[in-house]
């Protein structure tokens, strides 16, 4: 009897240590190890489980995959399709950490830059380099006029939407979900400042102003100029002159490259060109910084309508009331350049 007792000691204290061993090296042991060149792990929208699997596997998360299987089937993590989204795992992590966190869906976010675009598709681009949907689905929906239409928008007013910043979006953001975050991201900078109240003064709607922003944003890179730039382009539209804006005609022309605007770029035949057509063009020509557009709003009052650039290397312009100033301007800054 005592021989069987200890037996059975033995057996039970070996089988203790058997599920101790086991634990600790298939479940409680760690999983993640130090030095991983990342610790993201990505899952797919719509992915199966033995895609999961095979995606935890190929960073080697998974030290016993039967294990990990059970217990995954256990914490009810297993589904079809899996929770997608970008994770941000810790070293030390146990299996059960792992599935636990995976299971919870609590994202670490990105931070898609949006700034400094011409077109749409390069602002599609942008997101794209962050967010799981790809420019081509993103570009899609810009191109979808009965889409852009239901949000108010043409495929020449879009790029007015866009309000340049660092946006906060999870990994997993459709399409979709990205252009509403961006309705209201636009929304919530119209509603502030007593923006929307100051286009109304100026009898402008804020497509409109954003345009007029973007041929200011892509006229002058000098902040302190912008106000008097734009006081100029609102007397030429009150006072029916054309804009005759460089940067239209560059736009016009997609020429992005030019260095200098020639009478090849003038004398394009475009809606876009405001050497050709009198007004506003049918959209913005860039994107318009947050500077810009509220240079437009606050723009200087003044007779300017008239300005050329200095030729110095500052990067400033000379203003001027009349043809005659102009034409001054016009040959200080051929002076300037070294032209007789």
């Amino acid at each position: 009897m005592k021989k069987l007792f200890r037996y059975g000691t033995v057996a039970l204290i070996a089988a203790v240590v058997l599920a101790i061993f086991f634990y600790n090296k298939f479940i409680g042991g760690p999983v993640v190890p130090e030095g991983m060149d990342n610790y993201i792990v990505e899952i797919p929208s719509h992915s199966e489980y033995e895609e999961v699997i095979a995606l935890l596997n190929a960073k080697g998360l998974i030290q016993n995959e039967e294990v990990f299987n059970r217990l995954a089937e256990r914490m009810n993590y297993k589904k079809s399709p899996m929770r997608s989204g970008r994770y941000e795992i810790s070293p030390g992590w146990n299996t059960i950490d792992l599935i636990r966190h995976l299971r919870g869906g609590k994202q670490a976010p990105v931070n898609v830059v949006i700034n400094n675009s011409r077109l749409p598709e390069e602002v599609a681009g942008k997101a794209a380099v962050a967010i799981e949907a790809d420019s081509v689905s993103i570009n899609a929906l810009f191109t979808d006029q009965e889409y852009l239409k239901k949000i108010g928008y043409t495929k020449e007013t879009l790029m007015s939407l866009f309000i340049p910043n660092t946006y906060e979006f999870f990994w997993n953001t459709s399409p979709e979900a990205f252009i509403d975050r961006m309705i209201k991201e636009h929304d919530r900078f119209w509603g502030k400042k007593g923006r929307l109240k100051k286009a109304k003064s100026l009898e402008m709607t804020p497509e409109e102003v954003y345009t007029l922003a973007s041929i200011v944003e892509r006229e002058t890179l000098q902040s302190s100029e912008k106000e008097r730039m734009a006081g100029v382009y609102l007397n030429r539209l009150k006072q029916g002159i054309r804009l005759q804006a460089d940067p239209t005609a560059v736009f016009a022309t997609r020429d992005f490259d030019t260095h200098r605007v020639l009478n090849r770029h003038i004398n394009f035949d475009s809606p876009y060109n405001t050497y050709m057509y009198a007004g506003l063009p049918p959209g913005p020509i860039s994107m318009a910084s947050i500077e810009s557009i509220d240079a437009v709003l606050n723009a200087e009052q003044h007779d300017y309508i008239f300005f050329c650039a200095r030729g110095d290397g500052s990067g400033f312009h000379n203003f001027a009331k009349t043809l005659q100033g102009h034409n001054r301007n016009k040959r200080i800054y051929k002076k300037n350049l070294g032209y007789q």
